[in-house]
């Protein structure tokens, strides 16, 4: 079983990157693959290995915190790899954690593919299960989950998402000119997160 695959980035979509690894290249499902748009430094991805019948998925997260939150919605009913890795693209993984422990509904059911029942299922299934995840998701429940993110580049969230992706090697510019775009189709509710994934595709569209 595959635990991590350490390589560089030799093709990227919109749900997966493609790793090349000593000359093999492993298509890897990830939350956020324009994240890595920007290195040719070779990096390291966390695998969950899922087989099934008719295909073998690899899917693959930047910390082992993301793995092992994959692995536990994985066991909430209705809860797939793709249902899975789009929540993971849709909250940072304290957040979810949070969310469950204060059991909000509100948030959970703002995530892809999370509707009410299924929210409902992740609180039963998980909240009293999480503890045994990194040290750090044990004070999860002081986390302040609403930060509405407003038109203004100055919001926390933006601010945020503006900082990681100064340090992913943007400039001030591309930024300006990404949040220009986007500020007036974001809904008020994105994490940094979803906003950093949309600059990102808007960054590498051009």
């Amino acid at each position: 079983m595959i635990d991590f695959l350490r390589g560089k980035v030799a093709h990227l979509e919109s749900e997966y990157v493609v790793l090349d690894v000593r000359d093999v290249g492993y298509r890897v499902f990830t939350p956020n693959p324009y994240g890595m748009a920007r290195t040719d430094e070779p990096i390291q991805l966390y695998i969950y290995h899922h087989v099934r019948e008719d295909a073998i998925h690899l899917f693959g997260f930047t910390t082992r915190d993301e793995q092992a939150l994959f692995r536990r919605l994985l066991e909430v009913s209705g809860i797939g790899p793709k249902v899975a890795l789009g929540v993971l693209a849709g909250g940072r993984p304290e957040a979810v954690v949070a969310a469950i422990q204060q059991e909000n509904l509100t948030f959970l059911t703002k995530l892809p593919g999370i509707g009410r029942k299924t929210a409902q299922r992740m609180i039963l299934d998980l909240k009293d299960k999480l503890g045994t995840l990194d040290s750090r998701w044990a004070v999860a429940s002081m986390i302040d989950l609403e930060e509405p993110v407003t038109s203004d580049s100055s919001s926390s969230a933006w601010a945020a998402a503006r900082e990681a992706l100064t340090g992913l090697g943007y400039r001030d510019a591309e930024l300006d000119k990404a949040w220009l775009t986007l500020k007036d189709k974001v809904t008020g509710e994105e994490s940094p997160d979803v906003l950093i994934k949309k600059a990102l595709q808007q960054l590498f569209q051009g």
